[in-house]
């Protein structure tokens, strides 16, 4: 199960002197791909309809896939918002770039923005950045103050602070558009287009809230999952849908005469009751009909939120068609992590099981990508940071812990791609009492570790793709367990993670 070091080839190490050369603000001229980087928050990859979503069609997104590629199997290594988007930046896993949870990046490091700025490409920022510093490496930037809001945001500049009236989403993308029109004639561009949507609280633009509130969405097989067979980590955590969504996560309205801090009371607490109208008629909701009522409301919310996103997507692909820009910029859309609908009773993220770990990843590069194409091999998010350095031409970093995906984006992966992944999730207790545990996923199996539990979880993803069945222990599956400790291990040693933030603390 091999696990590479990137390695800068003599093709590379020339093309990225080359770039470096250039003068800073010199405009490239050299036909360099522009590359824009679409990504929102907690946008599951089985929201997607080009990954066979079963609740909802995303046509904008969905065209990447058409006129592009698919990855099946790409996955956070730390499925939490702050650290992936540090990851992102710098090509490396929570311990090495020093964000294990929700702490401040330090914006001095080297980043993968810095590195295509310093190369001659104009570089720009817009939407969430949540890493509790202002962005370095970004020739404009445009951000939201920590996780933002949806209606009338506020915004970061280099020059200050300002509130924009309307929908989050919808003011985004015109800031993205206007930072495009307005950039530098004859320099390639990157630019990093960040959605909040549809992070919590799930606040839908009002005119698609209507339209959601009137659907039925499938629910996912496992919604009422029992946790037979698992450890005490999925009894313990607090992100279940019939237990942990609040009055405020459901939209319900408290009751007349309250002080603030009694209606913030009554928002925070799970209703075991909810009066609501069904078929034209009042009534009074407990149990399993209140079960389902809760995995209505949540999806329908989170739904909307995401159609949001796919319309911003389609309006920023016809700026590029109508601008001529298409033919020459990779885009990508991606994803901070992935999430759960509802599969296993949860929603949030933070686990290693497949709904949170796996994030979408599209890519459109005309050219280089064959319309229609998908790639199955294992990707991860550290690969971000590399991967859009090696389409400007620039090298690797040897201390990056990713590898571009260049190679997979042609049809052409290399034959010493990896075939196994680490995982570690730091934040314990945290929001939602998810237990710490690291891990790692094959092209077939998965072994968890809870380690402050002493417990175990071990996945055969080809028998049990939904991860329902833990088989750690059990006596058939010895061997198979021995070699995925020893690969875990393995790989904790080669990527240098020496426990310095296990207790979740920097």
């Amino acid at each position: 199960m091999p696990h590479e070091t990137p390695r800068c080839s003599r093709r590379e190490l020339l093309a990225g002197a080359a770039a470096s050369s250039l003068a800073p603000g010199t405009p490239a001229g050299d036909g360099r791909p522009n590359i824009l980087y679409i990504m929102s928050d907690d946008h599951a990859a089985h929201a997607i309809s080009a990954y066979g979503s079963r609740i909802n069609r995303t046509p904008n997104i969905d065209r990447l896939a058409r006129e592009g590629m698919r990855f099946d199997r790409c996955f956070c290594t730390n499925s939490i918002c702050t650290p992936s988007r540090a990851t992102l930046l710098t090509g490396k896993y929570s311990h090495a770039n020093g964000v294990p949870v929700f702490n401040t990046f330090d914006g001095a490091q080297p980043t993968a923005p810095k590195m295509l700025q310093a190369a001659g490409y104009h570089t720009m920022m817009v939407g969430k950045w949540h890493l509790f510093s202002n962005p370095t490496g970004f020739d404009d930037w445009c951000i939201l103050p920590g996780q933002g809001v949806y209606y009338d945001p506020g915004f970061i500049t280099a020059k200050g602070t300002h509130q924009v009236r309307g929908y989050c989403t919808d003011i985004i993308t015109d800031k993205a558009l206007a930072m495009l029109k307005g950039r530098p004639a004859g320099k390639p561009f990157f630019m990093m287009c960040h959605h909040k949507a549809p992070h919590r609280s799930w606040d839908p633009e009002p005119s698609i809230a209507a339209d959601y509130r009137k659907r039925r969405i499938p629910e996912p097989s496992n919604l009422r999952d029992g946790y037979e067979t698992r450890t005490d980590a999925i009894h313990q955590c607090r992100q279940k849908v019939f237990t942990d969504l609040t009055r405020r996560d459901l939209k319900l309205q408290p009751p007349q005469g309250l002080t603030q801090a009694e209606q913030n009371r009554w928002l925070g607490v799970c209703p075991d009751s909810v009066e609501a109208e069904i078929g034209g008629r009042q009534v009074t909701l407990t149990g399993g009909a209140l079960d389902s009522w809760k995995y209505q409301r949540y999806m329908q919310d989170y739904l909307a939120c995401v159609e949001s996103v796919d319309r911003s997507v389609g309006r920023l692909l016809e700026y590029l068609e109508t601008s001529g820009l298409a033919r020459n910029t990779v885009v990508i859309y991606a994803s901070d992590q992935g999430f759960f609908l509802g599969d296993h009773g949860l929603y949030d993220k933070r686990f290693m099981y497949e709904e949170a770990l796996r994030m979408p990843f599209l890519v459109r590069w005309p050219g280089v990508t064959r319309p229609g194409s998908v790639q199955r091999k294992l990707a991860i998010n550290p690969d971000f940071a590399p991967t859009f350095l090696d389409i400007a031409g620039l090298p690797t970093p040897r201390d990056m812990q990713g590898r571009s995906l260049r190679g997979l984006m042609g049809g052409r992966p290399p034959a010493d791609w990896r075939t196994s992944f680490y995982y570690r999730y730091y934040h314990d207790p945290g929001d939602h009492n998810t237990r710490t545990h690291y891990g790692v996923r094959t092209e077939t199996h998965k072994l968890i570790y809870f380690w402050r539990l002493d417990q175990w979880e071990m996945y055969d993803l080809r028998r049990d793709p939904h991860e329902m069945h833990n088989i750690a222990g059990k006596p058939g599956e010895r061997r198979m367990e021995a070699a995925l400790r020893d690969e875990l291990y393995r790989l904790k040693r080669e990527l240098g993670d020496d426990d310095r933030f296990a207790d979740g603390k920097v």
